[in-house]
């Protein structure tokens, strides 16, 4: 099959190299091989890459990606919730940092457990669910570790990006926040109060510590944790995805779930919480090198989507 490889650690767009010749992954008896349709990046493929993780990785060569979405054509002997010809998203990575695949989903077939899997959301299309996994799992998840609940006030530092974005309206529409505040540049004002944010900050024009409020919950989607920490209540938690965290400040990394997908299905198809794609994706496979460039920009709104993957 085809995929992008990389068999050395360094900047991936130096190390990753188009394979028109790399085995079908093996399937295991709890595992799908899923046809991929369309997969996302993410800052973790780029650190990966790097040898940020290399005494837990697995070992090289190693096709890259996490998120992906796509048709299953063939099913292990212990599965039980899918079958061939379903329309399947998920993070396949059930511990991110933890020997992830080394057959991701940058490749035309990946062999993904059951348990991390979800179907489809039946208004999405392949871009948009492979737009999802990781971000909406770490949003959701990094809040339940926060103890947001109905009532409470968040301020959501980066909120035009992948997590951010979503963590708005999940906050919202699943949570029930009583006040969204979120970080963005100028040009994304708009989309923050689109998602839901009642105070839109321009972090070019002003310091989010200086506002006169403070919140229950700070969900720092950026890695300003020390910062977050002046605006945040007295008993209120400030929660990180991006490390290190300055203490009390908790660090948090999400654990890939399909029954978590699965509950927030209804959300998706009813259009309360939306993926929200860089204007720029799909990238084509044959592309993804440019993607990866663009995505470390730090500019992307939403995600960068790769599609179709051949």
């Amino acid at each position: 099959m085809r995929a992008w490889i990389y068999s050395e650690y360094g900047n991936i767009e130096e190390v990753l190299k188009f394979d028109p010749n790399v085995p079908t992954p093996h399937l295991m008896e709890n595992q799908v091989l899923i046809k991929v349709v369309a997969a996302a990046i993410n800052p973790v493929d780029y650190k990966r890459a790097l040898g940020h993780f290399k005494d837990i990785d697995s070992p090289l060569p190693t096709a890259p990606g996490y998120d992906v979405a796509g048709v299953v054509v063939k099913v292990g002997n212990q599965v039980k919730k899918f079958k061939v010809g379903d329309e399947v998203y998920g993070d396949i990575n059930e511990i991110t940092l933890d020997h992830p695949k080394t057959i991701g989903s940058l490749a035309e077939y990946t062999a993904v457990e059951e348990k991390v899997l979800a179907h489809k959301p039946s208004n999405l299309s392949f871009v948009e669910a492979a737009s999802l996994p990781l971000a909406i799992i770490t949003a959701y998840q990094g809040l339940e570790t926060a103890q947001f609940s109905a009532g409470k006030s968040i301020l959501v530092l980066g909120g035009a990006g992948g997590v951010g974005s979503l963590v708005i309206q999940i906050a919202k529409h699943i949570f029930g926040a009583s006040k969204i505040a979120a970080t963005g540049s100028s040009g994304k004002l708009e989309l923050l109060r689109n998602l839901g944010a009642d105070l839109p900050i321009d972090y070019t024009k002003e310091n989010f510590e200086e506002l006169a409020e403070q919140f229950d919950v700070v969900y720092d989607a950026v890695g300003q944790s020390e910062r977050a920490l002046k605006v945040v209540k007295e008993g209120g938690k400030v929660v990180t995805i991006v490390a290190p965290a300055t203490p009390p400040a908790i660090p948090f990394l999400l654990t890939s779930d399909g029954d978590l997908l699965e509950k927030l299905r209804p959300y998706l198809e009813s259009g309360e919480v939306k993926p929200i794609l860089d204007p720029k994706s799909p990238f084509p496979f044959s592309q993804t090198v440019e993607a990866f460039s663009y995505l470390k920009t730090n500019k992307a709104t939403g995600k960068v989507v790769i599609y179709p993957i051949p």
